[in-house]
């Protein structure tokens, strides 16, 4: 069966999942529209100021628009944070302190942050370094949560709580916000002043509610991927309970500057725009994952999640089985990128990251996942995760290429 036919057939079956997808984007949308008449965002929100960023009035206004979209206390929208990863440090260094645990109960944590916590042997700079104690529940034999062992796993030293909303580089599926509520509830019934973070990598305007809404204390994420609509060039937010909002922000800046400092650099429209596209974005990307599960399974490889599966966040697992398979996956979607489509991935070491990764994603933004990428760790069994994507049908077009390139092997 042609690959033309094959994507013909995934589209009809995917029409009612899509339409569904409409409705949860509409639903998003309401809400960003709903928070941006509350606050009166005009165009003078769009300048800014230099240097110590002191009266950012575009940079205030956005932060409370984001909090109520977020259903927090309070937010921080800031470009000074450099990645996710970044965000979710000056979380955990903002509410730990000597001798706190940190308790991770969805197993590993994603592979940026084992040096964050000081898993790996350099630990300069680590939690680890700083006298916090890091424990994790693991996940069960069927890659799930261990409900039964999280219902005694918090202790009175237990300061933090660290919930992984997307599943990483692994094979379980990604948290729902039941799930997460779920969690929070069975947490704060074992001791009330343990904080609940979140981080909330890729699972923003997936659904209707965000962590905050459903307990959550803290969360932290990225701003090149859901909450950027693709455009927002560089960022990470904080939100959730105002005194832990500007505790992180007094490790992004310093104390006694907090969440009061940092330029945004001419960049508030961007940020506000990008809020704005960025449940019809998610929504597209969300459309994506279904198409390449349900072709991927229908060529036989295991597919995580499944393509009739609700959507966590915006990625898509999928079981290649070889290096060369790997290899070939990345190469012909960068082929079929917007940028760099003469670039070949090829397989090196990352900051951060433990495995060799092959990465592919010709983005406007460097390093954006909002935008249809590609990327994977060298290791068996070779699972590929897909993310982003502007829109379906460019996900359809890279789909055709790859499809393609594996039946060449």
């Amino acid at each position: 069966m042609s690959s033309q036919i094959i994507l013909e057939k995934a589209e009809t079956a995917l029409f009612p999942i899509f339409s569904k997808i409409d409705t949860l984007v509409k639903h998003n949308a309401k809400k960003v529209l709903e928070v941006f008449r509350q606050e009166r965002v005009g165009v003078q929100h769009f300048a800014s100021v230099s240097g110590y960023g002191h009266g950012d009035l575009g940079r205030e206004t956005l932060d409370r628009a984001f909090a109520k979209i977020m259903g927090a206390e309070a937010a921080a929208v800031r470009v000074q944070l450099v990645s996710g990863t970044h965000a979710i440090t000056c979380a955990l260094f903002g509410v730990l302190r000597l001798g706190d645990e940190m308790l991770a109960v969805a197993g590993r944590p994603y592979d940026t942050l084992e040096e964050v916590i000081g898993l790996r042997e350099s630990t300069l700079g680590s939690l680890k370094e700083f006298g916090v104690h890091y424990r994790e529940l693991p996940l069960t034999s069927e890659n799930t949560i261990d409900w039964e062992g999280l219902k005694t796993a918090v202790t009175a030293k237990t300061r933090l709580v660290f919930i992984q909303r997307s599943c990483g580089y692994t094979w379980r599926e990604s948290l729902s916000i039941a799930d997460i509520e779920r969690i929070i509830h069975i947490v704060k019934q074992q001791n009330p002043e343990t904080v609940c973070f979140v981080d909330n990598c890729y699972g923003e305007f997936v659904e209707t509610q965000e962590p905050p809404a459903v307990g959550a204390d803290l969360i932290a994420g990225s701003l090149i991927k859901n909450p950027g609509g693709t455009i927002v060039t560089a960022g990470g937010y904080l939100a959730g309970r105002k005194h832990l909002v500007e505790a992180a922000c007094c490790r992004l800046t310093a104390p006694g500057i907090g969440s009061e400092g940092g330029a945004t650099f001419d960049q508030n429209r961007l940020l506000f725009q990008g809020l704005f596209l960025a449940p019809q974005m998610v929504g597209e990307a969300i459309k994506g994952t279904h198409l390449i599960a349900h072709v991927f399974q229908q060529l036989g490889y295991p597919v995580n999640p499944l393509p009739e599966t609700p959507r966590r966040d915006v990625i898509q697992g999928i079981k290649l089985g070889s290096k060369e398979k790997l290899l070939a996956f990345c190469r012909a979607l960068q082929q079929q990128s917007p940028v760099g489509s003469y670039l070949d991935p090829v397989p090196a070491e990352m900051p951060g990251y433990e495995s060799e990764l092959v990465m592919a994603g010709g983005t406007f933004i460097d390093g954006s996942t909002s935008e249809l990428s590609a990327d994977g760790p060298l290791r068996e069994p070779y699972i590929v995760f897909c993310q982003g994507g502007t829109h379906w049908t460019h996900c359809a077009i890279a789909l055709e290429a790859i499809i393609k390139a594996l039946e060449d092997l």
